[in-house]
Formats: structure tokens, sequence, C-alpha cells
């Protein structure tokens, strides 16, 4: 199809492509591997489009909110999928957003050990973030994407025209993790338009996912903004959605970096005017128990040797583990007093 921009996440033999652009998923079809006979498409009641395979479908609808995000939804549709007769051979279809294509992934991963995966992300947060790179798992009541595997798709199809239909709320959720990409790169995403920027942000992910595909080392750098985000999230006291706690992680993650004087106030602002040239919060909401944010960011996957976080400085954007406990509490102040 034509008009289409297409991103290759460079891994070797297991290198897949990046569709970008109106009517991707229409190439769903073409990009299923050869071999599968049978198709389950894991979706959302919902969602606003529906796709063809090209061969006989199974849909498995999971449910919506992050309890549903859970090991006991891999166990449904696993089953779905097994009642189905789908073997080693067939492939899994994600069709929806970030919680869809991390279950959808997993299953994938875990069925007969491994079967294929495609993901037609229909959320902007999916497009530039969730689905691309491999990354897949479900929470547990403990935290975040606990349980999980590494599984790259066989390929991934975003489809712009899905989003004309997203929600204000939804759209934040996407351009929280764009506000991410800025500071990862220093590109002024908001000049392009929208497949472009799209596009860019699919480039960026899969250069630092072929370099580091299991999150080694510089993968990390993709969570920045995500070790306070994930932590607002899990305490749960005001309803916000991920791009948006990325968002107030991000900002809160310059306050951290100014407290151990890897930067100046001006990148602190520099922080602030991005977020808020998103139309996202910069500040942190009252009514969060600090000692509780600091319990959740203690339990984040990245806290190997203490408290660990994605903080820029002279470098640029690095992790930083073994975080004194007093930084983190002052910066959390200086969010509170931001307001």
């Amino acid at each position: 199809m034509t008009g289409l921009r297409t991103v290759t996440v460079a891994l070797g033999e297991r290198s897949y492509p990046v569709l970008v652009g109106p009517g991707a998923r229409h190439e769903l079809a073409a990009v299923v591997p050869a071999g599968a006979k049978r198709v389950a498409v894991v979706t959302q009641a919902g969602i606003p489009v529906t796709v063809d395979a090209g061969r006989p479908t199974t849909v498995v609808t999971v449910g919506d909110g992050e309890e549903h995000k859970s090991l006991s939804t891999i166990e449904v549709v696993c089953r779905a999928m097994a009642r189905a007769g789908l073997t080693r051979g067939d492939v899994v279809v994600g069709l929806g957003g970030g919680l869809v294509t991390d279950v959808a992934g997993f299953a994938a991963a875990s069925y007969h050990r491994g079967i294929a995966v495609v993901h037609v992300p229909t959320t902007l947060l999916g497009m530039v973030d969730a689905a691309i790179g491999g990354k897949t798992g479900v929470n547990l009541p403990e935290g975040k994407n606990l349980v999980g595997a590494f599984w790259q798709p066989a390929a991934v199809l975003c489809d712009t025209e899905v989003l004309a239909t997203l929600p204000p709320r939804e759209w934040a959720c996407g351009v929280g993790e764009m506000a991410k990409y800025h500071f990862l790169t220093g590109d002024d995403l908001l000049a392009l338009p929208l497949a472009e920027r799209i596009a860019r942000c699919v480039e960026i992910k899969a250069e630092v996912v072929a370099g580091d595909e299991r999150e080694g080392g510089r993968r990390a750098i993709l969570n920045y903004g995500h070790t306070l985000g994930h932590a607002l999230e899990i305490a749960g006291h005001h309803d916000l959605r991920h791009g948006e706690a990325v968002a107030i992680g991000l900002v809160y993650a310059a306050h951290l970096a100014r407290v151990l004087g890897r930067i100046d106030d001006e990148r602190v602002a520099e922080h602030e005017s991005v977020v808020r040239s998103y139309d996202l919060t910069a500040h942190l909401p009252a009514g969060y128990d600090h000692d509780e944010l600091v319990t959740l960011m203690g339990r984040d996957k990245k806290a190997i040797d203490g408290l660990t976080f994605v903080l820029d400085g002279p470098a640029g954007v690095e992790p930083v583990s073994g975080v004194p406990e007093a930084a983190v509490r002052d910066a959390l102040e200086r969010m509170g007093r931001s307001r």
C-alpha cells in the first residue's frame, strides 16, 4: 500500500517491519507468517476497527482496565487458543492499546513455548511505545509488569486512521511518551505531521532496542520518567493514565537530577516547559503519600542496586543506581512546591 512509512527493528534474523500510516491495518494478511493456518485476535470490546488476517480467526476479548492486565487474563487467552486448535505454527494478533498488546505478546510467548505475534495498536501510546520492542508482561498486586517475557513481534501495523476516534485521555497517554522521546534526542516532534511524528518515535525506539534488546544497559533509557510514573499509577489516588503519569515522572526525574547536581535549574525548567507544551501536567498532584511512593519506586524493575532511576546529566539520559533516599524525598518535596 502506498503512503506507508516502514521502519525496521533490526534484530538480525528476527528483524521485523513497523508500517506507519493510514490504512496500515489492511496489510495484516500480507505480514502474517506464511505457514500460519489459524489466527487468534486478542482485543477488547469497543475497539473501533476490525482486521482480516486471511485465515480462520478466533476473537478473544479481554477486559478493559489495569486489573485485567493479569496472569488470570493470560490463562483465559491461552485456553481460548487451545480450544480453537492453534498450534505452534499459528499466530496471535494484538488489536488494541498497550494492555492488549502486552497481554497478546505474553500469551504468544507462553503458548506452546512461543508462537508468532503481530501487533495492530489502536492507540497513540501503543504505536509509539507499547507495541514496539518485544517487551510483554502483566502486573502483580506488588507492582507493574513484574511478570512477562521478551517476545518480538513478526510485524507491527500502526494505522493512523484509527486515531481519529481516540478519546482525549488516551491521546494524553501517547503524547506523554512522545515528550519522553524529546529528551532522549532533542527532536522537536511537535513540528512534524502526525504520521512522521509516530514514525520518528518508532525509529528512536527501534535504534535503542536493536542495540540492547533485553534491557541489559542502554534500553533502560526508554523508561525515562517511568519510575515515579509507575508508582503514581499503582498508588492510584488520582485517575492518571500512563502517559500523564510518565509526564509527571519526567519532571520529577529532572528535579532529582538537579538535587544530585547532574543538571541545572534551566534544564529543569526545560522539562516543565516541554511537558506543558504537550498539554500535560508538570506538577505532582496533592494527596500522594511520599512514604508510599518511595516504597513503590524501590520495587521498580530497574532497582537492582538500591533506588535506581533514569536521569538526565552531562552525558545525556542514563540509568543511575544507588540514589540516596534523602535525595528522592527532596525531589518529591520540590515537586510538591512547584504547583
